[in-house]
């Protein structure tokens, strides 16, 4: 299997850290679910028996109420059908996407600094095989392609 990307590298995460943070961002996610969620020894869920899927659920509802508050709201949602472009479908299978706004960096920092936050993402890591998280300037809407 290809390396999977759950967390971001020292350098990727530079590299936002770096671009302007008082303007709103787009955060495209791509998520791929282990069969069966990986908790550390000693966590209360470690052995539950949940799938990715549902502790990705469980993310959800620990980080919803902070990522509301830091002002994020999801713009799209879609469940992966087929791959058209790119690698053959078996190679790469995303199960679910999403598009989270922020009203600017600065509240995802504040998201991701938050200790209630810190203490939900263990779901998150348990639940994913794979992962991509891509930051966007939003730009216009409607209309055609250019």
């Amino acid at each position: 299997m290809a390396k999977s990307y759950i967390d971001p590298s020292p350098a990727n995460f530079q590299a936002f850290k770096d671009l302007p943070r008082d303007e709103p961002i787009h955060m495209l996610n791509l998520l791929r679910f282990r069969d069966l969620a990986e908790y550390p020894e000693g966590h209360e869920y470690h052995g539950n028996g949940w799938t990715g899927r549902r502790a990705y659920e469980e993310y959800g509802k620990t980080s919803g109420p902070i990522f509301s508050r830091v002002g994020g709201k999801i713009v799209w949602r879609g469940a992966f059908q087929t791959m058209v472009t790119g690698p053959e479908p078996d190679e790469k299978v995303w199960h679910d996407g999403f598009v989270a706004q922020y009203p600017n960096a600065g509240a995802f920092f504040e998201m991701i600094k938050d200790a209630d936050y810190q203490k939900a993402v263990v779901n998150r890591t348990a639940a994913l095989l794979d992962s991509r998280l891509m930051r966007f300037k939003p730009g216009e809407v409607g209309g055609g392609f250019g």
